[in-house]
């Protein structure tokens, strides 16, 4: 199993049947497709590049072309039951902007993100390597990364923007457990987050 259908997987896992469903950050709208025909879902994407809108169509998912640095301003409040940004708020420009809208646009929102703390990560840039894993499998003069995110520093930013973390997951690991240094072990960090009541 690949790294993106593994984080699919567990993605799914946390989406009810029927429900209303927002990715941000689409791209060629796989995960959308997938949540339709297991979960039956209604979905929506958003994306800027015009190659992967056209994928999307191709298969069918409702998708609108905007850039979510911009903000969610033509969506009402709590018009989705959930909103993903999965491998996408190391790429925006004002993840603060993004991560409020998520919440203000839908309940509950999915957060996956490579986790730029992962201890292999630590090891090559302690021998001078710029680092590169399957998670990360960029070079440092190609990569779409604008922003360097670990475990800790995003729970210190829901902290400060008033957001619940609900559930934390390790997505890539069976043996390690959830609680065990995941700032150190998690290659990805994933967080069901909502607005604090």
């Amino acid at each position: 199993m690949n790294q993106i259908s593994n984080s699919f997987k567990h993605i799914s896992k946390h989406i009810e049947p029927n429900s209303r469903v927002l990715d941000l950050g689409c791209g060629t709208g796989s995960l959308l497709d997938m949540l339709k025909k297991k979960k039956n879902i209604q979905g929506y994407g958003i994306e800027i590049q015009f190659n992967h809108i056209l994928s999307c169509i191709e298969k069918g998912i409702s998708v609108f072309q905007t850039d979510i640095n911009e903000g969610l301003a033509e969506i009402s409040d709590n018009a989705y039951d959930y909103v993903i940004l999965s491998q996408t708020i190391q790429q925006v420009k004002n993840p603060k902007l993004v991560l409020s809208e998520m919440l203000r646009v839908g309940k509950q929102g999915i957060v996956l993100f490579p986790n730029f703390a992962y201890w292999k990560i630590r090891l090559q840039l302690l021998f001078g390597q710029t680092p590169k894993t399957k998670t990360l499998p960029y070079s440092w003069d190609n990569t779409p990364n604008i922003r360097v995110v670990t475990v800790i520093e995003f729970k210190k930013l829901c902290d400060k923007l008033n957001i619940s973390i609900v559930k934390e997951l390790n997505p890539d690991s069976t043996i390690m457990p959830n609680f065990l240094l995941p700032n150190l072990f998690y290659k990805k960090g994933m967080y069901i987050i909502e607005k604090k009541k």
